[in-house]
């Protein structure tokens, strides 16, 4: 009577999919304290700055919270292996939901920020294999592809094309392509 209950499931698996990427963000967090412990010149540089009273950096931009560099609130992420971390879960897990350049960069610069964060997530969700395989294409399908007809006399038919825009070579920058 004691086991009746071990093979019940109150919760399924598949309910409690978003936890895993609470707990991977509790752990991020506590890998990006270690990361600027390590390097000790991002916290000195922000504690010189404020003592010295620069104008560019402003109280409220910088600050150190729990010895963590936050910029206007926002985590500072000094190195590049952690910010891919980043970007994969905002991006690749079922809460992040693969939702396009825009929509992830406004969810990690919710928490976090370093310079070029943009840009990094524009990189990351142009190379998604997912988004390329599966993302809808607004052309028509190409037509089946036809033989070329064989002439019949040579130079009765003739293609041209320029090839434009390359660097300087004795005053030209254009070629003239004559294909027979």
């Amino acid at each position: 009577m004691e086991k009746d209950n071990e093979d019940q499931k109150l919760i399924k698996p598949e309910w409690i999919r978003g936890t895993e990427t609470i707990v991977e963000k509790e752990n991020l967090r506590k890998r990006i304290k270690k990361v600027q412990e390590r390097d000790k010149r991002i916290v000195k540089a922000v504690e010189k700055l404020k003592k010295a009273g620069i104008k560019t950096l402003k109280d409220e931009e910088w600050e150190i919270e729990d010895r963590i560099v936050m910029n206007e609130g926002r985590i500072y992420v000094p190195e590049r292996e952690l910010r891919g971390k980043i970007i994969w879960l905002h991006y690749d897990t079922p809460v992040g939901g693969h939702r396009r350049r825009w929509k992830t960069t406004e969810l990690v610069t919710r928490n976090y920020w370093w310079l070029g964060v943009t840009k990094e997530v524009g990189i990351y969700v142009d190379g998604c294999n997912a988004c390329q395989r599966y993302k809808n294409r607004s052309e028509v399908p190409v037509g089946k592809l036809m033989p070329d007809t064989i002439l019949e006399k040579p130079w009765s038919h003739i293609l041209v094309d320029f090839i434009t825009k390359l660097l300087l070579a004795q005053g030209y920058n254009t070629i003239l392509v004559v294909c027979n």
